[in-house]
């Protein structure tokens, strides 16, 4: 199985699409004289303008931020459980900073 190089700051989409909406696709990508890849990224910047322009649109999307930042909050707290009440506002206890300041250095050459 052969995989897309990876390019910083783009992902890959793969979609099913049914056999004569592929077909259409096709023959207006082709009539257009552009890709079949960007003719999608046409269609999910339309896909994102018009769910942009819905009124309820903003509130929606503050709600998922919201949750974004309650989660987010949750797994910091967590992983700060993990070092202990001795924990500095850095995430890391002292110990940790003195093991890593201790550390020998690789081998260069």
């Amino acid at each position: 199985m052969s995989e897309t190089p990876k390019v910083p700051g783009v992902k890959t989409l793969g979609i099913r699409l049914p056999d004569g909406l592929h077909a259409q696709f096709v023959m207006v990508a082709k009539l257009d004289g552009i890709s079949l890849q960007d003719a999608c990224v046409r269609g999910v910047e339309l896909y994102v303008e018009k769910k942009q322009a819905e009124p309820d649109f903003q509130a929606r999307a503050a709600t998922a931020l919201e949750e974004i930042e309650r989660e987010a909050a949750d797994r910091k707290d967590a992983i700060q459980a993990l070092f202990g009440p001795t924990a500095q506002a850095g995430g890391a206890s002292p110990g940790t900073a003195k093991k890593a300041a201790t550390r020998p250095s690789p081998a260069k050459g």
